[in-house]
């Protein structure tokens, strides 16, 4: 990763700024305010402070560009399609909430960009153990200056497969579960780690074979979906079309897994069931 792009390296400075704070709030999670935006959906000043630090990062380097972010809601999807800006950074500043109000290791920073609606750059940061997942369309992905591969297991039966419960809106639930039960039935083992971006990320790496969820937000899924793709997987929704950033709803994989996936979960659960 000798030449990488400069907008990636502004992303990847506002990731290791939001990582240190992180890692310092860490340390005393005691201390850490916490308050809940809805059933099992927390949010703590920790949030706040690396998205803050995050935007202003990239908004010092350009001032242009928009943001669309978890905690302060700015978005630039209320103005009409021609005055939309070019470029949008979709941001979590703390994916994996829940996990790290608990000390439990599983959380990360995600910082995709979007130009005229298309992922070009994505930064994906682990602070507890310093992975910087990192990938620039048509450039490939890296795992701190490791070049990624998705794996290369053919055969459901022989795949981990991660994924993550409905948390938010339980009335997706016993759906959900009919799709758990499934997968574990086919699969060598399902994971729900409790991180999505990092769940994509470690389908990028290889860690996973495939992937799926439903109710994701756009940030949950911007920089994991590039990460995915420059790896050599594929990304979509249960038809395996490409509104997933939008409907939430994600399937990914290494091409034959997510091929699999798509067949089993796709015909069971059409668009209209799921969101």
């Amino acid at each position: 990763m000798s030449t990488t792009h400069p907008m990636l390296n502004i992303a990847v400075k506002a990731a290791r700024r939001a990582g240190s704070i992180i890692n310092r709030a860490s340390l005393d999670l005691d201390l850490v305010k916490v308050s809940k935006k809805q059933h099992n959906d927390f949010v703590t000043e920790v949030d706040k402070a690396a998205e803050a630090t995050i935007i202003e990062t990239l908004l010092t380097a350009y001032p242009e560009h928009a943001i669309l972010a978890e905690e302060s809601g700015q978005s630039w999807t209320s103005t009409p399609a021609n005055e939309q800006p070019d470029y949008v950074w979709i941001i979590d500043p703390l994916d994996g909430t829940t996990n790290f109000i608990h000390g439990f290791p599983q959380y990360c920073v995600s910082i995709g960009l979007a130009h005229k609606g298309q992922m070009t750059q994505a930064v994906i940061y682990d602070p507890t153990r310093n992975d910087l997942f990192t990938a620039t369309r048509g450039r490939g992905a890296y795992l701190n200056d490791k070049r990624l591969r998705v794996s290369k297991r053919t055969k459901m039966a022989d795949a981990l497969l991660g994924t993550g419960f409905p948390f938010r809106d339980l009335s997706t639930l016993d759906r959900y579960l009919g799709m758990f039960r499934l997968m574990t039935e086919q699969s060598a083992g399902l994971r729900r780690p409790g991180a999505a971006a990092l769940d994509l990320a470690y389908v990028a790496a290889g860690r996973l074979d495939g992937f799926f969820e439903i109710g994701l937000a756009p940030w949950d899924i911007a920089a994991g979906s590039l990460l995915v793709t420059e790896a050599g997987g594929l990304i979509g929704d249960f038809q395996g079309d490409a509104d997933y950033l939008y409907t939430g709803n994600v399937l990914a994989g290494n091409p034959k897994i997510f091929a699999q996936l798509v067949q089993t979960l796709g015909s069971k659960y059409p668009k209209v069931n799921l969101s």
